[in-house]
């Protein structure tokens, strides 16, 4: 099961790669070669009742080398108060692919709060995988991003 799950997160990954070519912000988060995390994707809009919605280039905060967008001055500055209670899981890489041992994309779109806490995955289909035994993948996914936090995609590959 498992060699067959990384071989379908590998092909997913070739495809991120395309979406995003490079990691500006550094190997700790995912972001575009502009250094713009989660696609310009409003961290605290998704623990809103509007759910996620696109950032405006008025509102912008800078996180662990990475820009983020906000939909609203008071989002930036619900963010700005403490960016690690808005900032995804594992730099916004997937967290299903972290808890293998990875970084994938994150799609802004395939995403889940659990616990307070923020969680992209590379697809609908991985995050159906992820959330059959999310607490699980979580604390796996804890224990490897200690040891690939600072790696570059390409090198867990």
């Amino acid at each position: 099961m498992i060699k067959f799950l990384r071989t379908v997160l590998m092909g997913f990954a070739l495809s991120a790669a395309l979406l995003t070519s490079a990691y500006a912000a550094g190997n700790d988060v995912n972001a575009t070669t502009t250094g713009l995390a989660m696609r310009g994707f409003d961290p605290v809009s998704y623990f809103q009742d509007s759910g996620p919605v696109a950032g405006d280039l008025k509102y912008t905060a800078e996180f662990n080398g990475a820009t983020y967008r906000f939909a609203s001055k008071a989002n930036k500055e619900q963010f700005e108060a403490d960016p690690a209670a808005f900032a995804p899981a594992y730099g916004g890489y997937c967290a299903f692919g972290t808890a293998m041992g990875f970084k994938f994309d994150g799609d802004p779109s395939v995403w889940k709060i659990v616990d307070k806490k923020l969680y992209l995955n590379l697809s609908p289909a991985v995050q159906k995988r992820w959330v059959s035994e999310e607490a699980e993948f979580i604390e796996q996914a804890d224990n490897k991003w200690i040891d690939i936090k600072d790696k570059s995609p390409e090198s867990l590959q």
